[in-house]
């Protein structure tokens, strides 16, 4: 293999020493397929030593620019300052206690934040568990038990976890596979896909809502689950008026309308949640990944009525809310709520917007560039019969790697590729990004 061109080392540039994966790292991954178990993959077989803003650096001293984010787990930079601060201080307090036998303030202050934050000025409850997938499953739980109902629906091309219940929610089936049998009384329906499916966000709910009506029924129905924006999907923004004639549809048929904002949510797309682009107000609202800046912790929040309906001691967990995640969380929200992360997200989806735009108009195999604030994507599809470019996002991804750039492919035929860049990536590290994306293309022409 030729060595990778080493850029630079300034500040919008990654610093290459080797390549990638350097030696080290492929001394520690002989070390991980000896004691790792072989289901958990790696995209990238690079082993971080330390992380700060957009940038990882790993074993061997290599410096990458992130855009991925640990899947939007790191949205307002790598070791921000505060939230680690406010992470420290409060292990040197209380490291876990369980919130459901001896509580702690700082649950309920988050809790009230997210009462503040979230969609609608309703009243509202929350629950806080480990994972996003956790939150699913939880908010399913809630659904079910306020409704009286078994059936729940999630859209075609949504991802929700890997646990047994949001597995037969996925759409793609290779996360599956092997695993079943799955849990029962999930469906999936058309979503809008304006890309492939050409429809009106109106045509497309009423696509929707014909299958929910015809297949399932609305009397066994005890919610609909949606990402406001497709994540493992490809970044999917449904049309306009998609999502609120889904809504109103559940409403006013008693069905829980639920958000998934596990990657869309907390600063992301520009506002507190994504679903505040499209005019929703969710019943239950998922939050996860950016949430803690890194740290565990998912939550579900809603309609008070709809949350109380469990009875006490039937949601919870040994680990959900630990006062250390509680406590980065919360410098999270003052980060967001003081600091210049909502700006900074629509700086960069406009930028990401343009340079991507660019890249389309000289490489035909872009079929389409779709995202909003720092949740951006394109497609690459045959230009002759625009059907999915097979192997193309991962050769892509591939390239940009031995170059110094972290990208994450996407999509249900992993023919995407999106960004996920922290809200302290620049404008120039931006450049630098697409500028090497541009020369993979050109390898793929």
């Amino acid at each position: 293999m030729s060595a990778p061109r080493v850029l630079p080392d300034h500040s919008s540039a990654p610093l290459l020493l080797t390549d990638v994966p350097g030696p080290r790292s492929r001394a520690l991954h002989e070390r991980r397929r000896q004691t790792v178990a072989r289901g958990v993959g790696s995209v990238l077989p690079v082993y971080i030593a330390h992380a700060d803003g957009p940038w990882v650096t790993d074993v061997d001293g290599n410096r990458l620019l992130d855009l991925g984010s640990g899947i939007g787990v790191t949205t307002i930079g790598h070791g921000n300052p505060a939230a680690v601060a406010a992470a420290a201080a409060q292990l040197e307090q209380v490291t876990h206690t369980l919130f459901t036998v001896t509580p702690y303030e700082g649950y309920v202050r988050l809790a009230e934040r997210l009462s503040e934050k979230t969609p609608g000025d309703h009243e509202k409850r929350s629950v806080f568990v480990n994972s996003g997938a956790e939150a699913v499953e939880n908010a399913v739980k809630i659904a079910r038990r306020h409704t009286g109902r078994r059936a729940v629906a999630a859209l075609d091309h949504g991802f929700h976890g890997r646990t047994n219940l949001t597995l037969a929610m996925n759409h793609k089936a290779a996360y599956g596979t092997g695993f079943g049998p799955f849990s029962s009384d999930i469906h999936r329906v058309p979503n809008s896909y304006p890309y492939r499916d050409g429809l009106s966000g109106e045509q497309a709910a009423e696509r929707t809502i014909a299958h929910l009506e015809q297949r399932i029924g609305t009397s066994d129905l005890a919610a609909v689950i949606a990402e406001p924006i497709q994540g493992e999907g490809g970044f999917v923004v449904p049309a306009d008026g998609y999502l609120p004639a889904l809504q109103d549809w559940c409403t006013r048929n008693g069905v829980v309308f639920i958000a998934d904002e596990i990657q869309t949510g907390l600063g992301r797309t520009g506002t507190w949640f994504a679903s505040e682009h499209f005019d929703v107000v969710p019943d239950l609202v998922l939050t996860a990944k950016g949430i803690a800046a890194g740290l565990p912790l998912a939550g579900v929040t809603g309609r008070a009525d709809i949350m109380d309906a469990p009875d006490p001691g039937s949601l919870g967990g040994t680990f959900g809310g630990n006062p250390v995640s509680i406590a980065a969380a919360l410098a999270v929200f003052d980060e967001l709520e003081h600091g210049p992360f909502f700006a900074e997200a629509l700086r960069i989806g406009g930028s990401l917007r343009q340079h991507l735009t660019t890249l389309a108009s000289r490489h035909p195999l872009i079929g389409d560039v779709r995202g909003i604030g720092a949740m951006y994507a394109f497609e690459l599809t045959d230009p002759a019969t625009s059907h999915p470019a097979a192997g193309a996002a991962s050769a892509i991804a591939a390239y940009a790697a031995q170059h110094g750039i972290l990208l994450l492919t996407a999509g249900s035929d992993a023919n995407v590729i999106r960004f996920l860049p922290t809200l302290t990536t620049t404008d120039d590290q931006i450049e630098v990004a697409v500028d090497v994306i541009d020369r993979a293309l050109a390898t793929l022409a």
